[in-house]
């Protein structure tokens, strides 16, 4: 579509205004091409026709849905009154101050302390997408930190804008959230040191000024560290032109820097006195700008921080007093009066108390100090001469001192932080974060400002490349056409100022003229490039001064200081005192030393694109310019080796109002920073850009039923915009995204509104006409019944007369009775054939129940049967796999044992290869050594030698000296006659000469004096080295024997392996033997299961007619006469159960003594075999020892040990086979022990109510000693069986030292009898099962037994005392299998809950009984120490019936305190991996899923937020969070847990679900929707019906949702009166003032049929909101935690009652 057929009627423009720079208008009638005006209606309701042509139309206004985006390339019209227009929404309306502009970051300063900046904020964007949340400093900083650690590529986040506009706060902030996202536990919190230099900085470098209170008077980049864990490690700090003018000169309403002021501020403390300081006011230097305090800043207690963080970075004390006395110093030299003395001089006194008090704090002399501030050395090639100054000459020396000083005091401390923060080892990444003052313009612009001007140059063009070459990169990865874009570059003017004989370079050679000037520098750039460079200008009513065209503005600067500044020199003589100073610090100062580079240097390897310009001249003094020049190109260096993230801060306003929005002065500054620019750069191409699922959600409402039947929903947008925008040049399909050109999406937006706008008059036309109609025909109801009433009256008054009347009834009369006659008669007939067929319908119903009822019941008991055999199959066919994987994982591990050993043979064999090559070299370095002793002595004869030719020398030379004094002499005698006037002359120059003389004679003598010293120290060192090589000679020595030794017993070794072998070889040979033994025993096992079945069958037999005796001898009637009538309900019909129940009782109660025997000795016999098996296994552990020691033999014998390896894998067979035999033993044990347990169980239950009768004593006692001839018998066969198995173990014993040649057939007889192993444990199985049925009969026949058993008490069987016997030494199995080893999902399916704590309490019982105190403490504190390595409770209450339990001896109540706070870590515990399990899932789910679907709309979301188009199908939804909760509640009911833990759990999940998803919801304005309301009020409603569905309605979860739910309700209720105000403050009482105005300001309409909450109701709603005492916090503390309380729930078993599984593996312990 053309852009100008946008402009038509009821379309908005932006048209220019002088105070709003931009206002709206609407156009009034439709725009033609060719119009000359445009006809506008203003939004004051005045017409204004404005003049246009077709070449600059005025900018179209985005539409209103489209206004107060999170990013500003989501905009349809990029321009610059969009662009301010959606700030101004942004920050004004809804109080947000960051705004994406896409990848720069405004930040609005709000001049207002904002509750977003905590650390649950930091959390709550950690780990987040840059375009999930609401744009922030701290997204910004956390896709620098992960693009770092994704990447491993380094990062820089460069923080501009002018003085005011928040830089340093921003900074701090980016640096914070790096400290806490990066926490390291083991670096010396270099996070707090990395963060507490900021402060220190601030306090040395910031200063009040008009526009900002502690304004950054110097550039920063800190670079933060990281190691491979992406966890800081240090940093490092580099400083920019600091403003040092400021040390002496303050504008009006402004200070110097914050440390001065502090430390006047602490002046009167004990530890400051000696600086004699004073108040602020007393000095200078503090005074200037007249106002000494900052309004709600108090200096001391910052002075109080100040000395903290230097604390904390490691500075002492005394290094602190050291930097307060140079600042001290500062203010005193500021105090120093200097008088004028004539016109030409000026002086000091000496007495000058602030003089005296500078001179006494540095270690100065007063006089020279005095003199050389008002004179000066001027050195010529002929003479030196002192040249005084006069009074403003000397106030700019001092001043230029005071700079000089502080700006080397500046540089130091900043060095000393660098120091503080330094690491050791290697760096892996970094990220910088560069806090640079903007571009600047002001009425007077000095040097200052042309260095920032030029610094901002310098990185817009960086920015302006980076923005270029995402573009670039953005077009390639969709596939669209690139075409270039013409940005902006500023290069010229760079060039301009840094080129070969630019601005820069030709201040610097005047610098070096010795009488340059100002003028005649401008000059020279007035020659240069006036006429000829376009950017450069010389201003017309002005000769001091010229003009730059910046890439921001023109801007004047003034050339008066430009050189001074530049050379930023302070008289020579002056730097000599300080140099001379006895105070170390300003000593070191002044050294002529160069300070070392920045390790900055070392860490960037790109290099510059051009060579830094550098003088030949060797006296050439480096220039402030070319300092900051190399400085900024090393910057330049670093951030192109850099991924770059901007920060551009915008000050609003002037006068620091908060949320004041002054347009004039924003959009200077966006267009000074580069905002506009990439808006520019955007808009040329296509800015607007979605992704296909985006389109299709949004404007699925303009697609036909044809276009949406397509599958592909690519091919539906595009089937769609080809339809809609005809042409093709307005829109490019990428691969994931569709690409607009500007004004396109507003104009989709408008069919889109024009669509709904349509839809909703149809759908009002059918409503509005349904209700008439409805209402039509209710009144004609109405009025068709008033009609039929009224003709009806006057029908019958009309027809009604007396004879008529009296036929009427006549007839009606006639007919009753005849009617009633013929109802009759067909009454009785259809009653009659009903009663018949209902007969015939019953029975047949009746017979159909029956035979389906018959039918079910044999269905359920052979589908009983088939899924028991089901069951059997297949848990045989799982077993048998494992087993056969096991089997199969302990031969491998068994063969790389054996290659583990070959290998350790390898490793000796090159270690005595590697000891003789030492040897070698260590033999070549002793011999080494010798030769380098000779040549010592050689140099020692040589230096002696040459020590007595000089001293030769030197005797001859002071002879000769002697004799040429003497004829001196002579001479003087003779000639002093002659010339007696010359006499004197020549004497002086005689006695001169000899003086001269005999000094050198003595230097010669003190430096033959030194030689012969040092000449003897080497002798020393000689002597001393030649004895430790001595020494070390002697160690190699003995070393070497020892080597020597090792051999030799590694040769010995080697022998007797090589014998062990062939005994080894010589006994495989009879391996064949132990083949036919291991047949023979798998004989005699089958013999003895076929014994063992025949023997239960027997047993059940005798069982069954003991009973049949039993009940046939009992007096029946006598039993019932005894029992009352209650006892008597608890019998079945006929009362059989309980009289077979006692006759039982009776028969086995004289049984249990005899079997109790016989089990005894059954156990002792079984403990022998045991004995004797362990011993088989100690004896095959030696024959595996001695297969590793063979490994260590050399070559030849490993060759034959590679042959036997395979015969060797058969002892782990054999081993098995003998773990096998064991366990056959162990089930025979087990059964004979379930027989036994069996009859000791009835005997438990069993009353004594029938020891009366002697006829059945006799019957039983007949029946007792059958049963012991059975069992006697059974016993003499189960000890021969015993016998032959302790013969068989002693034939393996003997043949096991052999080694099998024969694998495979031994291989399938294991397996077989795994096979058979694993059938008698199913067998096993089933008794267990068979014995807990008979168990819970037996539990029922006792409660009706009970009140019988308590009246004819007699002696009976002996009963279980609910404890476990068990020994010291098998403490550790107890709670290794009980607590280490036990998996809960195994003891929750089958067994009662809390069986292993009941287990435990039994043992605890046992040791009390025993009243052995230690041990019981060592139960306790080893399952103490148990519990707390898997990361119970047990309460101090107990029942009546648990009473009997309690322990008589010990008291735990010590232990009490210990396991509760056990239990209460582990429910915190369990609690924090539930949160983190469903903590991911809450947000998509709650939040981001719609559960209704088609009530949303996707809005653009611009740079920030380019999803793929396909479809996330892996997406969480409201079904996964039910589905983790649902999960986490059945685990606990599995787990026994109890059911008010399980609600406190609950609550506590629920709340973390609401907390979350309201914190989410702050921080996320596209979320704040009428629409999104309704979606979380659904998600909400499905919350409370899983817990109705759980039976949780009162665990109090749901009311951990109601801030959640009331936010839901605030977005979608009607905002717009005061009344919706009233019930918003009345409604939302869990919701605080802050998150009440937070949701209210991020309030967003989906579409126009919408409103944005108005700042006026707003305003309304705080109004009423600000009588509330409730928290400042925006966020909610998702790691709170709610106090659990942990209920006491007696438990329903009593311990004599317990069984123990035998999967426990707890056959140690005894039950007593």
């Amino acid at each position: 579509m053309a852009v100008a057929e946008l402009y038509t009627q009821y379309n908005r423009v932006w048209i220019p205004d002088p105070e709003e720079v931009w206002k709206s208008a609407e156009i009034a009638t439709d725009y033609r091409v060719g119009d000359k005006v445009l006809r506008l209606l203003l939004e004051d309701g005045t017409e204004l026709d404005y003049s246009v042509n077709p070449e600059s139309l005025p900018p179209l206004r985005n539409p209103d849905i489209l206004v107060g985006e999170n990013d500003l390339t989501a905009l349809s019209y990029l321009h610059e009154p969009a662009v301010l227009h959606n700030l101004r929404i942004r920050f004004a309306e809804s109080k947000l101050i960051y705004t994406y502009s896409g990848i720069i970051l405004v930040a609005m300063n709000p001049y207002k302390q904002l509750p977003i900046y905590g650390d649950a904020i930091i959390h709550a964007y950690s780990g987040q997408n840059m375009g999930d949340m609401d744009p922030h400093i701290f997204a910004v900083a956390e896709e620098a930190y992960k693009q770092m650690a994704r990447n491993n590529r380094n990062q820089s986040i460069i923080v501009s804008g002018e003085s005011g506009a928040g830089k340093t706060v921003s900074a701090r902030y980016a640096m914070r959230y790096f400290a806490t996202v990066s926490k390291s536990g083991s670096n010396a919190h270099m996070e707090d040191k990395v963060l507490a230099s900021n402060p220190i900085t601030e306090a040395v470098g910031n200063a009040k000024t008009t526009r900002n209170d502690n304004s950054s008077r110097f550039g920063k980049y800190t670079e933060i560290s990281f190691d491979k864990q992406n966890q800081i490690i240090g940093a490092n700090m580099r400083t920019y032109l600091l403003e040092k003018s400021r040390v002496v000169f303050q504008s009006e309403n402004e200070r110097n820097y914050h440390i001065f002021y502090q430390l006047c501020a602490s002046a009167q403390q004990s530890e400051f006195k000696h600086l004699k300081l004073g108040s602020a006011e007393e000095f200078n230097y503090t005074r200037m700008g007249g106002n000494t305090v900052i309004e709600g800043v108090n200096d001391r207690a910052e002075m109080v921080e100040t000395q903290k963080t230097f604390t904390l970075l490691g500075f002492k004390e005394d290094f602190q007093m050291d930097v307060f006395k140079i600042l001290a110093a500062i203010l005193h030299l500021g105090n120093v009066q200097i008088t004028a003395v004539g016109n030409e001089r000026s002086s000091v006194s000496e007495d000058d108390s602030h003089l005296k008090v500078f001179c006494e704090l540095l270690g100065l002399e007063s006089g020279r100090v005095a003199q050389w501030l008002c004179n000066r050395k001027i050195i010529t090639s002929s003479e030196t001469v002192v040249k005084p100054m006069t009074r403003p000459q000397a106030v700019n020396a001092r001043d230029a001192l005071a700079k000089k000083i502080y700006a080397h005091l500046f540089d130091f401390i900043v060095e000393r932080i660098n120091q503080a923060l330094q690491f050791s080892g290697k760096q892996h990444t970094f990220i910088g974060v560069l806090d640079i003052y903007g571009f600047e313009t002001f009425d007077v612009n000095s040097f200052e400002q042309f260095c920032i001007n030029y610094a901002n140059e310098k990185l817009q063009q960086q920015f302006n490349m980076h923005v270029f070459k995402l573009e670039q990169e953005e077009y390639m990865k969709e596939d669209i056409p690139w075409t270039l874009i013409d940005f902006y570059d500023n290069q010229p003017v760079i060039d301009l100022i840094e080129a070969k004989m630019g601005i820069l370079e030709l201040l610097d050679e005047e610098c070096l003229l010795p009488h340059g000037t100002d003028e005649n520098w401008l000059q020279k750039l007035y020659n240069n490039f006036v006429n000829k460079n376009p950017l450069f200008e010389k201003p017309r009513m002005s000769n001091t001064s010229f003009v730059i065209q910046h890439f921001a503005d023109k801007v004047e600067y003034k050339c008066e200081g430009f050189l001074e500044k530049n050379r930023d020199t302070v008289y020579d003589m002056l730097v000599e005192i300080l140099r001379a100073s006895k105070f170390h610090l300003c000593a070191n100062f002044f050294q002529e030393n160069p300070a070392p580079l920045s390790p900055f240097g070392s860490m960037i390897t790109v290099k510059s694109a051009k060579q830094v310009i550098k003088s030949n001249s060797k006296h050439f003094r480096t220039t402030v310019g070319s300092k900051f020049r190399s400085s900024l190109y090393l910057l330049m260096e670093t951030l192109n080796a850099t991924t770059p993230h901007y920060v551009r801060c915008i000050k609003p306003n002037d006068e620091k109002l908060p949320f004041e929005f002054d347009s004039k002065r924003i959009v200077q500054q966006l267009r000074a920073c580069g905002v506009l620019e990439t808006i520019r750069i955007s808009a040329q191409s296509y800015p607007s850009r979605w992704t296909y699922i985006e389109f299709y959600s949004r404007y699925g409402i303009l697609m036909t039923k044809q276009e949406l039947s397509f599958s592909d929903k690519k091919e539906v947008c595009k089937a769609v915009l080809h339809r809609l925008i005809q042409d093709s040049n307005q829109y490019q399909f990428g691969k994931t995204k569709i690409f607009f050109r500007a004004g396109q999406v507003a104009y989709l937006e408008k069919l889109r509104l024009d669509k709904l706008r349509q839809s909703c008059v149809v759908i009002q036309k059918h409503i509005r006409g349904w209700l008439q109609r409805k209402k039509f025909l209710r009144e004609r109801r109405a009025a068709l019944i008033i009609q039929r009433y009224f003709r009806g009256q006057q029908t019958v008054r009309k027809a009604i007369t007396a004879v008529a009347l009296k036929e009427a009834w006549a007839a009606i009369i006639i007919q009753k009775h005849c009617r009633g006659y013929l109802v009759r008669n067909l009454y009785q007939l259809i009653h009659v054939a009903t009663i018949t067929i209902q007969a015939y319908t019953r029975g047949f119903l009746a017979r159909r129940r029956y035979r389906k009822m018959l039918e079910e019941h044999k269905a359920v008991i052979l589908q009983k049967y088939a899924r028991a055999w089901l069951a059997r199959r297949r848990f045989q066919s799982i077993r048998r796999f494992v087993l056969n994987i096991q089997l199969t994982y302990r031969v491998q591990r068994l063969q790389k044992k054996l290659e583990d050993q070959n290998k350790e043979n390898h490793g000796l064999v090159e270690k005595l290869t590697s000891l003789a090559a030492l040897r070698a070299g260590d033999v070549e370095k002793i011999q080494k050594l010798e030769a380098e002793l000779e040549r010592a002595a050689a140099h020692r004869r040589s230096y002696e030698e040459k020590g007595k030719r000089y001293r030769g020398a030197v005797e001859e030379k002071l002879a000769k000296l002697q004799k040429h004094n003497s004829e001196l002499e002579t001479q003087k005698d003779q000639i002093q006659l002659k010339l007696q006037e010359k006499t004197e002359e020549l004497k002086e120059k005689m006695d001169n000469l000899t003086k001269q003389l005999f000094d050198d004679v003595q230097k010669e003598e003190r430096q033959r004096m030194l030689l012969e010293k040092s000449f003897e120290l080497k002798t020393q060192d000689y002597e001393k080295q030649i004895q430790s090589l001595k020494e070390e000679i002697k160690a190699l020595k003995d070393e070497k024997t020892q080597l020597q030794q090792l051999v030799e017993e590694e040769h010995v070794t080697s022998d007797g392996l090589k014998a062990e072998v062939a005994r080894l070889s010589k006994q495989a040979k009879t391996i064949s033997e132990f083949e036919k033994e291991i047949q023979l025993l798998q004989a005699q096992k089958i013999d003895v299961e076929k014994h063992v079945q025949s023997q239960k069958r027997e047993m059940r037999e005798k069982m069954s007619e003991i009973t049949k005796q039993l009940l046939e001898s009992y007096d029946i009637e006598d039993v019932r006469s005894r029992l009352s009538m209650e006892d008597l309900e608890h019998l079945n019909e006929d009362g059989e159960l309980w009289f077979a129940y006692e006759g039982l009782k009776k028969a086995t109660r004289v049984l249990e003594s005899h079997f109790q025997s016989q089990k005894e000795c059954y156990e002792k016999e079984i403990e022998a075999l045991n004995f004797k098996v362990v011993h088989l296994s100690q004896e095959i552990n030696h024959l595996q020892k001695l297969f590793r020691e063979e490994n260590d033999i050399n070559e030849s014998i490993r060759l034959e040990v590679t042959r036997l390896t395979s015969e060797n894998m058969m002892i782990p067979d054999f081993k098995q086979q003998i773990s096998e035999l064991e366990k056959q033993k162990q089930d025979l044990e087990i059964r004979l022990n379930e027989q036994t347990e069996k009859m000791k169980g009835k005997l438990e239950e069993l009353s004594n109510q029938l020891n009366r009768s002697q006829e059945e004593e006799g019957t039983q006692r007949k029946a007792m000693e059958a049963q012991n001839e059975i069992h006697t018998k059974e016993k003499e066969q189960l000890i021969d069986k015993i016998q032959e198995m302790q013969e068989a173990s002693d034939h393996l014993k003997k043949q096991f030292e052999t080694e099998s040649e024969v694998k495979s057939n031994f291989w399938q007889e294991a397996s077989r009898l795994t096979l058979e192993n694993r059938d008698l444990e199913e067998e096993l199985d089933m008794k267990d099962r068979v014995i807990k049925k008979l168990q819970d009969q037996v539990k029922t026949l006792s409660k009706t037994a009970g009140k019988a058993n308590d009246v004819h008490s007699s002696s009976g069987p002996k009963e279980y005392l609910g404890m476990l016997q068990y020994k010291r030494e098998d403490e550790a199995r107890l709670i290794q299998n009980l607590i280490l080893d036990l998996k809960p999902r195994g003891v929750v399916v089958n067994m009662i809950p809390g069986l292993p704590a009941h287990i435990l309490f039994m043992c605890v019982r046992y040791a009390d009984s025993l009243n052995d105190a230690n041990m019981l403490k060592s139960l306790m504190n080893s399952t103490i120490n148990g519990i707390k390595q898997v990361v119970k409770e047990f309460m101090k209450h107990n029942s009546p019936h648990q009473n009997k339990n309690c322990l008589n001896n010990f008291d735990l109540s010590e232990y009490r305190q210990i396991l509760s706070d056990v239990a209460i870590r582990i429910y915190h515990q369990f609690i924090i991996i539930m949160e983190k399990n469903i903590q991911p899932i809450i947000v998509p789910g709650m939040l981001e899923y719609e559960s209704l679907q088609g009530i949303s709309g996707l809005k653009p979301t611009g740079f920030r937020k380019r999803s793929s188009s396909v479809d996330d199908t892996d997406a969480y939804t409201m079904t996964s969070v039910l589905q983790q909760l649902s999960y986490f509640y059945t685990t606990m009911c599995q787990n026994g847990l109890d059911p008010e833990l399980v609600r406190q759990a609950v609550k506590q999940l629920f709340f973390l679900i609401g907390a979350v998803t309201l914190n989410s919801l702050f921080l996320r304005k596209d979320m704040c929707s009428c629409r999104k309301g309704m979606q979380i009020r659904c998600n909400i409603s499905y919350l409370e019906e899983w817990l109705k569905d759980k039976n949780l309605q009162n665990s109090l979860a749901k009311e951990t949702l109601e801030p959640l739910s009331q936010a839901a309700w605030l977005l979608q209720v009607k905002k717009t009166t005061d009344s919706d105000a009233k019930e918003i403050y009345e409604r939302c009482t869990s919701l605080s003032a802050v998150q009440i105005i937070k949701i209210l300001n991020s309030y967003t309409p989906i579409d126009d049929f919408e409103k944005r909450v108005t700042p006026s109701f707003v305003r309304k709603v705080q109004a009423l909101l600000n009588s509330r005492e409730d928290s400042s916090q925006l966020m909610l503390d998702t790691k709170y935690l709610f106090q659990v309380t942990f209920p006491f729930t007696p438990s329903p078993h009593a311990l004599e009652m317990i069984q123990i599984p035998s999967s426990f593996k707890l056959g140690f312990l005894n039950r007593l």
